[in-house]
């Protein structure tokens, strides 16, 4: 077989970035954002891409009001208690069309809507599964109201990624009672390896960044793994599509073909290439973000027809590798 093209997408909007920008701060993405996702969903029907969209529980409510209702019975007591998001949840606006950058049932029942895209889950809160402070019980309140709220607009959660690349082990065998089969673990190489946000260093970051343009590791493509004992499918990350530099603009290219250089290699290998974004990552400068997705999706379409390449969800070649 030619290989298998897998995409992930951490579908957040504020959720995800609160933390560390204001609304004010990061708007023009988080906007864009909401514009972008109806054009990436247009590309990956044409192009036959099923892609797995990690979404944060929060914004499936409707309203202020059912997000209310709907925090988990347990909150995280995090060291920095900049990193909970419920003391702002009672200043959110009313609903979708008070505060588009914290609800987003619309665009959630879209994804949903579209042939070959799965819903999957990012907690419920963009919960942090590293950082002092929170606990395994906290966890499995805060997976418990992803999994109920999905459930209630249609949606069987099947696949999760954890928020900041977060994966902690012990919490898998959680993931699977709540009927989750797949999750995106990281890649192999150091710079990569889960850690807590306060040992995410400099170093680490450099050689994350150094790494989407220059050669600095072995093949990114993997077979595709057994389930562990937990019984959850690790769908390894390849490499994040990392968002246009304008201090690194001339590389631009370069980053774009070490993706599709690795496209190749994992349909002549018949292994698993995972590629990973936010669509706040294309919030701005959307048409260039979006000319250099349409080079790997026109690679992946040239690689079907020759190599027989396919494209699955997290949770499809997870049950794979089950069956």
């Amino acid at each position: 077989m030619g290989g298998t093209f897998v995409v992930s997408l951490d579908f957040e909007l504020h959720w995800g970035v609160r933390d560390r920008f204001t609304v004010e701060q990061y708007a023009a993405n988080l906007h864009g954002a909401r514009e972008v996702v109806p054009r990436m969903l247009e590309r990956f029907e044409a192009s036959g891409v099923r892609a797995s969209w990690a979404t944060v529980g929060m914004l499936f409510c409707e309203s202020r009001d059912e997000l209310l209702e709907r925090m988990p019975e347990r909150l995280p007591v995090y060291e920095d208690p900049r990193l909970s998001p419920y003391p702002e949840v009672r200043t959110l606006g009313a609903d979708e069309r008070d505060d588009p950058l914290h609800f987003a049932p619309s665009l959630v029942r879209a994804v949903a809507a579209t042939p070959g895209q799965e819903v999957a889950t990012h907690t419920f809160s963009h919960f942090y599964c590293l950082e002092p402070g929170q606990t395994i019980e906290d966890f499995e309140a805060d997976l418990r109201a992803a999994v109920d709220v999905a459930r209630d607009t249609g949606v069987e959660l099947r696949s999760i990624v954890f928020p900041r690349n977060q994966v902690n082990h012990d919490y898998l065998p959680v993931c699977a009672r709540y009927g989750l089969v797949a999750y995106r673990g990281n890649p192999h190489m150091w710079m990569h390896h889960s850690r807590a946000q306060g040992a995410d260093t400099p170093l680490r970051r450099g050689g994350r960044l150094l790494d989407a343009y220059v050669p600095r590791s072995g093949a990114r493509a993997r077979s595709p793994g057994r389930p562990g004992p937990h019984g959850l499918v690790d769908v390894p990350a390849s490499r994040f599509f990392r968002p246009r530099s304008r201090t690194l603009a001339l590389l631009e290219p370069r980053k774009v073909a070490r993706v599709l250089a690795e496209l190749n290699d994992a349909a002549g290998r018949g292994a698993v290439y995972h590629l990973w974004w936010h669509p706040h990552n294309f919030g701005v400068h959307q048409d260039r973000h979006l000319a250099q997705l349409d080079a790997v999706l026109e690679r992946f379409r040239l690689l079907r027809e020759e190599t027989g390449m396919r494209s699955l969800t997290m949770a499809e070649l997870a049950r794979e590798q089950v069956a």
